[in-house]
């Protein structure tokens, strides 16, 4: 595997604008939320953890008053009631420890020196164990000693806490995959109608509402299909004029060349006039092509339609036959149908000497009519060119075998025109198949 695969399949960065535009939009919140509760969270320690000291800086001064000014044997009565969340009061020596204190400890350490003063000496010491614990040691003025022992922890968050931050994430989530997909769906309708451009259909138009940016897109694209739209029928309106004009100087040749003494090139003249007029009702069959979607659609037979085309070919003697069994039918154009079925046939007795037609469906269930010879075939990586207008294959398909280049053209055309599909393949065993597929 080349360096080059290796970056193909290993892509970090989403391949479709819309997971971009979710991956980043996503991120700068998450970061942005993240900054804030940073923010919060700090903001809410500082706050509490000098709510904390202040307390204890009271607690302290207020508690070692109270028991230095009680009886010995009636402070073992109160020293209960002077216990709190962090810190808690016992009567003795405490617990050896060591010296050393740091962080919150160091800090409620020097509180508690200033709440006691000068007048009773602390010793602060860190016991050893699990999690940080502190015991303050002092002399109380009758000799007595008093441990404070401390725990050194801000209020804890409260439980809820995570479940809330889980939700707002979800919820972070799902505001950005909606107003990505809420700002990239014109984008899509747009490359779906660029995709299915069609000029020669009554396609409905792309919607011209919503923002002004995409409301203006809209106006673009549908203004460029109506060009296109003009211009296609500009062009096949200059076909369709020229090859009916063309029509009648050609009759008043060959009815002159009729009258011409019999000679070898009044036959060339005649075959020539002959050749030239099959094109031109080839050019004017190619443009009345382009609009197969004027013919009114009927419901047909499928069998019937075909086995009646069929029979028209072997009652004038070619070797056409028929194949498969359909029993539906469908809505369609039949004189289009016919045409483009026609167009087949007449290629493959041309230029295979004998057509099989074969109806049935497909894998998926759609109608299918194919059209087979025994003839040279096509070209693999011609077989999409065959169906553009006025080009022929030289090898096999040139004028002394006749061909205009536009029997394929105008059943691609007219397959377009009655929503259907027409596919060229090679047989494995020689020769053509012609496949039209109807939804």
């Amino acid at each position: 595997m080349t360096a080059v695969s290796g970056r193909q399949l290993f892509r970090p960065w989403p391949r479709t604008l819309g997971s971009r535009l979710f991956l980043i939009f996503l991120s700068g919140l998450i970061v942005a939320y993240g900054l804030s509760f940073s923010v919060l969270f700090s903001e809410r320690y500082v706050m509490v953890e000098a709510m904390l000291l202040g307390n204890l800086e009271k607690d302290v001064t207020t508690a070692v008053a109270l028991l230095d000014r009680l009886p010995a044997d009636e402070r073992a009565d109160w020293v209960g009631q002077l216990d709190r969340r962090t810190y808690r009061y016992t009567l003795g020596p405490g617990l050896p420890g060591v010296s050393g204190v740091a962080g919150l400890g160091a800090e409620m350490a020097d509180t508690i020196r200033k709440a006691v003063g000068d007048r009773f000496p602390v010793t602060v010491q860190s016991i050893p164990g699990a999690g940080q614990r502190l015991q303050a040691h002092l002399t109380l003025s009758d000799g007595a000693p008093l441990t404070i022992d401390i725990y050194p922890t801000t209020m804890p968050l409260a439980k809820w806490l995570p479940y809330v931050l889980m939700a707002q994430l979800i919820l972070l989530i799902l505001c950005s995959w909606f107003a990505v997909r809420l700002a990239i769906r014109p984008l899509v309708n747009l490359a779906n109608a660029a995709d299915a451009l069609d000029p020669n259909k009554n396609a409905p138009r792309l919607s011209e509402s919503g923002p002004r940016e995409v409301a203006y897109a809209a106006i673009a694209f549908n203004a460029m299909r109506d060009r296109i739209a003009q211009y296609l029928q500009e062009r096949v309106q200059i076909l369709a004029a020229i090859s009916h004009d063309l029509q009648t100087p050609i009759t008043r040749m060959k009815l002159r060349a009729e009258f011409a003494e019999e000679s070898v090139e009044k036959q060339k003249l005649l075959q020539d006039l002959t050749e030239i007029e099959r094109l031109v009702h080839e050019g004017v069959a190619y443009a009345r092509s382009a609009y197969g979607n004027t013919e009114k659609p009927s419901r047909i037979d499928v069998d019937s339609f075909v086995e009646s085309l069929v029979y028209d070919y072997q009652d004038t003697g070619k070797a056409v036959t028929l194949s498969g069994k359909i029993e539906a039918t469908v809505v369609t154009r039949p004189y289009a149908l016919r045409r483009i079925l026609t167009n087949l046939i007449d290629n493959a007795l041309k230029f295979g000497e004998a057509a099989e037609v074969c109806a049935g469906r497909d894998a998926s269930g759609a109608i299918t009519i194919r059209v087979l010879d025994r003839g040279p075939g096509i070209p693999a990586e011609q077989l999409d060119a065959v169906l553009q207008p006025f080009f022929r294959l030289e090898q096999s398909r040139n004028r002394g075998t006749g061909g205009t280049g536009l029997g394929l053209a105008i059943a691609q055309q007219l397959s377009h025109a009655i929503g259907a599909t027409l596919e060229l393949s090679n047989r494995e065993d020689g020769g053509l198949a012609a496949q039209i597929t109807m939804a």
